[in-house]
């Protein structure tokens, strides 16, 4: 079911380590059925290509900073295998409306009126946009929950011990709990209410300067900075 010749990077070995971990019990098997459950009857997202497409950007080695999200976006043509990402000419979800207004207000300009959310831009420069669960029934969130359990937590902990000075994004309690009571020495923390409106408009959202401080660590562990304002 899965095709990794999709992944042309090297983290393909390291996927495919993990997906054959006794540990996580059988993913493609569980997705396998899930597609045949409800083949005519409910789309699956990504497109199947695309499942992966988080990984599809740069080597291991290059990885600076992961930011965890939930799940994709479950209505057509949404998701596209990066979290809070949504594909070219698709109105901007008010998550990630609200993950650009953080962004230019961290540099103090005004937000314009952007019309593209493919956040592509930032996965090229050593972000990993990963989703706790990479794939979803059409018009049901979390539905794909209990198929990807375990896998994002190998992936993180592949991360921890195989590499350094990497800048962890939180935001929300659901990707928090991800890397609670892990051993992050030599990598880096910024946590933050979820940018969703519910949680945002409560405070914890605006204002945390993410973007500007992951950049400072960058700097200071001596790599290149991300360039956050879409070009």
């Amino acid at each position: 079911m899965f095709d990794l010749q999709y992944i042309n990077t090297d983290w393909k070995e390291i996927i495919t380590k993990i997906l054959n971990s006794e540990k996580l019990g059988s993913i493609e098997e569980k997705l396998s059925e899930e597609y045949q459950n409800f083949e005519g009857l409910s789309e699956i997202y990504p497109k199947k290509e695309l499942i992966f497409n988080a990984f599809n950007y740069f080597n291991f080695k290059d990885l600076k900073v992961v930011i965890i999200g939930q799940d994709p976006y479950h209505q057509p043509n949404q998701a596209n295998g990066l979290c809070f990402s949504v594909n070219d000419n698709i109105k901007i979800p008010p998550s990630l409306k609200n993950i650009f207004k953080e962004i230019y207000s961290n540099y103090n300009l005004e937000l314009p009126n952007l019309t593209n959310g493919n956040l592509e831009y930032l996965a090229k420069q050593g972000v990993l946009l990963l989703n706790n669960t990479l794939t979803v029934r059409q018009s049901s969130p979390n539905s794909h929950l209990q198929i990807w359990k375990g896998f994002s937590n190998e992936i993180i902990n592949y991360i921890l011990q195989n590499n350094e000075n990497i800048v962890f994004l939180l935001w929300g309690n659901n990707a928090k709990k991800i890397l609670k009571n892990k051993d992050i020495k030599n990598n880096y923390i910024l946590e933050a209410n979820h940018p969703s409106p519910l949680s945002a408009n409560k405070g914890g959202w605006f204002g945390n300067q993410h973007f500007t401080k992951t950049n400072e660590i960058l700097e200071k562990c001596k790599k290149e900075k991300i360039t956050w304002i879409p070009q």
